[in-house]
């Protein structure tokens, strides 16, 4: 059997649609081929990823040849993004079959308070969805784009800054809350160790620490300093070790004022890896578009849709703050100034959310076609 290489089958086209539900004990696939009433439902449950997978592979084929399939028979499969990731799509691209990775939360369930849930039910789902989607209805489920291997592994330098950074502080506010206990309000400094270790951190009424309290302290200070260690030798290699279209990118993006290079490099790793048609997917990428509810008499506005990286959408909040500092002649910032004359602090909040997407809109066709965002002012 053949993948199949389109997108659309006819009535009179026999396709094979896969369908795998992961779980770590074992993978339910589910067959249907448009002929007959149910799917097929097949475990596998081999121990290593690479048996798994071939067993995988063994069930579809045997499949093919139970159902009389001939050997040219195109062969679709789905299966839901998660903890998995794509290693799974790729290895199966690489022998040759056509494979979806779908957004999990696309997928249409039903309302009722109490649903019966199985795996192989979720199988079951996920392969009549891919029938649909494969006869045009494209609203059953969404695809995600997969990066390549090289995009994916270059984001866990910028994701490793920022986890390096969060456990600095974490390490920082714990000693603050421990020496609270005993009346100590000293800052957590560069000097902090070496105060301790030399005894000089004093309760409230100037007697020593208790014995315990200072070694759990001490331990804290090394592994702090570890993680500064870290993200010092991070931080200095981080920019050399990307390749040099992303470098560009970067470079790019640091000449607006307002955009710092930590920030343009998480927007290149995060989001500008992949390409997009126009302005609507860059939006709806971010998940910085309105969700209305409009039913008979009911209009309710819901926010954003907050799909899409939840980090990416972070940043361009930061960023647009940012923005309005230091890009006070920009027609973005003049555009929320006239839009919140008057209005108190949730309305600015409401309104930065606006000036978040349409910034990264700017952004986006001032890397793809070279317009500089109007009124935008460069560094020097």
């Amino acid at each position: 059997m053949q993948p199949t290489q389109g997108n659309d089958i006819t009535a009179n086209e026999v396709t094979l649609c896969v369908a795998f539900e992961l779980s770590r004990a074992s993978w339910k696939l589910a067959f249907h081929d448009g002929k007959r009433d149910t799917p097929a439902i097949v475990t596998v449950r081999a121990e290593t990823p690479q048996a798994r997978l071939d067993e995988a592979r063994a069930a579809i084929e045997a499949i093919g040849r139970k159902w009389g399939l001939c050997m040219d028979t195109p062969v679709a499969m789905v299966y839901e993004a998660g903890q998995d990731g794509f290693w799974i799509g790729r290895a199966l691209c690489k022998q040759g079959m056509d494979v979806k990775v779908i957004d999990p939360a696309s997928l249409p369930v039903q309302r009722h308070a109490r649903r019966a849930k199985t795996d192989r039910l979720d199988a079951i789902r996920l392969v009549n969805s891919l029938r649909a989607w494969l006869r045009g209805e494209r609203d059953v489920m969404h695809v995600v784009r997969v990066p390549d291997e090289q995009a994916e592994a270059q984001r866990h330098l910028v994701r490793e800054r920022g986890e390096l950074q969060k456990e600095i502080t974490q390490h920082q506010d714990r000693m603050r809350k421990l020496l609270r206990t005993v009346g100590c309000w000293d800052a957590i400094g560069t000097d902090f160790a070496l105060r301790l270790a030399q005894g000089q951190v004093r309760c409230h009424n100037g007697r020593a620490l208790p014995a315990e309290l200072a070694q759990r302290l001490q331990r804290e200070c090394e592994r702090l300093a570890l993680a500064q260690q870290q993200l010092q030798a991070l931080e200095e290699t981080l920019v050399q070790q990307l390749p040099a279209p992303a470098q560009q990118k970067i470079a790019q993006l640091s000449r607006l004022k307002g955009v710092g290079q930590v920030g343009a490099m998480r927007l290149v790793l995060e989001l500008f890896w992949r390409r997009f048609d126009n302005r609507r997917q860059v939006g709806a990428c971010v998940g910085l578009v309105p969700q209305p509810y409009d039913s008979g008499e009911s209009r309710v506005d819901q926010g954003i849709s907050k799909q899409g990286n939840r980090r990416v959408r972070s940043l361009l909040i930061e960023m647009a703050w940012m923005w309005l500092r230091y890009q006070p002649g920009s027609a973005l910032a003049a555009w929320f100034a006239q839009r919140t004359q008057g209005q108190n602090k949730r309305g600015k909040r409401v309104a930065i959310v606006a000036v978040a997407r349409r910034l990264v809109i700017d952004l986006w066709k001032y890397l793809e076609h070279g317009l500089v965002p109007q009124g935008a002012a460069m560094k020097g």
